[in-house]
């Protein structure tokens, strides 16, 4: 009897796409995934022909490439054009141009994150993380700039309301949902429920990375509509999420949140939107920190 993903390749295919979805959390769940989907069809439905635009030719130039099958099996190669297919439908209206852009930046995307992963694995080079999302993010958003092309502009928020329980904790669902740009509690309470259905505890660091960014955005007096809107919160998440796979301490992730929340606002004073560099610097610090700190102690064993 063949194997199901030889007997079903569009099954195969299926699954590669949804656990692209869930790498965006840096999971490979197919059900975390489709909850994902959810997400994006309940907070910005717009946005989710983009997605799939994105996430789908980003897989189909890993596999015409040769690429290791098994990466794209778990979504390695899907995640990071569908962010870039979110962000270009976030930011562009639906014009001919907006496919043409979305399929060239997603299909770049696996052409960056190929070498890269290579020689991670043979180098020791620090994990790619959505970095080839936030590269061709920040060329597409300059180009988009410079050459004055109209952009969708959210409208305006509405008043602010008083900050009390209730509020604080839409605010937290904000704050997952802002990973993929939605701000919409019900979206961030679907991207919740997909992280528990992976793994418990990435849920419960993802919780616990946004209400940081939260508590710290309050008590530091930055822009309450930008708290309210989960917009401290999401890289503090990521870094949490994949800090707590690597470290059981949970020092690490805690750390990860404080450091995700001090980098961020440092990218709106150069004048770069953040994305998600602040939780790849925090997690590429983190690690590299540990990297040093352990061949200090092994340099300072005594052999013999």
């Amino acid at each position: 009897m063949l194997p199901l993903t030889t007997a079903y390749p569009a099954l195969q295919s299926l699954r590669a796409l949804l656990s692209g979805f869930a790498q965006i959390f840096l999971q490979q769940h197919p059900g975390c995934g489709l909850l994902v989907l959810l997400a994006i069809l309940v907070g910005a439905p717009d946005l989710l022909a983009g997605a799939l635009l994105g996430g789908l030719t980003s897989t189909l130039v890993a596999q015409r490439r040769g690429y290791p099958p098994a990466d794209i099996a778990i979504g390695l190669y899907g995640y990071n054009g569908i962010l870039l297919g979110l962000l270009l439908s976030l930011k562009l209206p639906w014009t001919p141009l907006l496919p043409v852009l979305i399929v060239t930046s997603a299909g770049l995307s696996s052409l960056l994150l190929a070498p890269w992963m290579q020689r991670m694995r043979q180098q020791g080079w620090l994990p790619a993380f959505t970095f080839p999302f936030v590269l061709l993010g920040w060329l597409l958003l300059a180009l988009t700039a410079q050459l004055q092309w109209p952009t969708d502009t959210p409208p305006a928020p509405p008043g602010m309301p008083e900050l009390n329980a209730p509020q604080l904790l839409l605010a937290v669902l904000r704050g997952l949902g802002q990973v993929i740009f939605l701000d919409s509690p019900l979206a961030g309470l679907c991207l919740l429920l997909g992280l528990h259905l992976a793994d418990g505890r990435a849920a419960f660091w993802a919780l616990l990375g946004s209400s940081g960014g939260l508590a710290l955005a309050i008590t530091q007096g930055w822009p309450d509509e930008g708290a309210l809107a989960g917009l401290f919160g999401y890289n503090a998440s990521l870094a949490a999420i994949a800090l707590a796979q690597v470290h059981r301490n949970p020092l690490a992730p805690a750390a990860g949140i404080l450091l995700a929340l001090i980098l961020q606002p440092g990218f709106s004073a150069v004048g770069l939107p953040a994305l998600t560099m602040p939780f790849i610097l925090t997690c590429w610090l983190i690690r590299a920190g540990a990297q040093s700190w352990q061949r200090a102690v092994k340099d300072s064993t005594p052999t013999g």
